[in-house]
């Protein structure tokens, strides 16, 4: 096999970050070779809260997000779309496909998968969360104890809509948290 056999002359990949992170929202990625051409959105906190997330209004918008990716980077019908297995994604690929373009479930570990999860750790200093905490090898354990530090002002920052926070986590920031070592 030749190597023209594995490159594609057009193709976008499609990434997103943040979907098992405790706080915000997800940032969804797209970059277009050879011309290196990367564009980002936010998929915002409220959709990961009470009533947005039980009727999954993510999906929703990562469906938008896919719809401004086409209107940026102009792809024709013979481009090809890599999409990540996330499942925030599962409806990017199918509003892909519907719309008769060629997508492949792909998982990625590489450029792309770092700059969409630059751009979340962008997101988290914007709002003021500390670089300690999102670099903190126990990421979920240190934004669960920054959010304790100040619950009421800080929980609007976290996706409040996972049956987890409701019956244990919301309960554990009002009293003091013992990090895991």
């Amino acid at each position: 096999m030749t190597l023209d056999h594995f490159l594609r002359s057009k193709e976008i990949i499609i990434d997103a970050a943040g979907w098992g992170d405790l706080l915000l929202g997800v940032v969804i990625g797209a970059l277009k070779p050879p011309d290196r051409r990367y564009m980002e959105r936010r998929i915002p906190t409220a959709s990961f809260q009470p009533p947005n997330f039980k009727n999954k209004k993510y999906l929703k918008d990562s469906v938008k997000i896919a719809d401004e990716i086409i209107e940026v980077m102009r792809p024709d019908e013979e481009t090809h779309f890599k999409v990540s297995t996330a499942y925030v994604l599962l409806s990017v690929r199918e509003h892909l496909q519907d719309l008769g373009f060629k997508v492949e479930k792909t998982e990625f570990t590489g450029e792309l998968r770092n700059m969409v999860e630059r751009g979340y750790l962008r997101w988290c200093n914007e709002v003021g969360v500390p670089e300690e905490v999102v670099n903190s090898k126990r990421r979920f354990w240190a934004m669960l104890k920054w959010v304790a530090e100040k619950p009421r002002l800080r929980e609007k920052l976290v996706k409040t809509g996972w049956a987890s926070w409701e019956q244990k986590w919301r309960k554990e920031i009002f009293k003091p948290i013992d990090v895991p070592s």
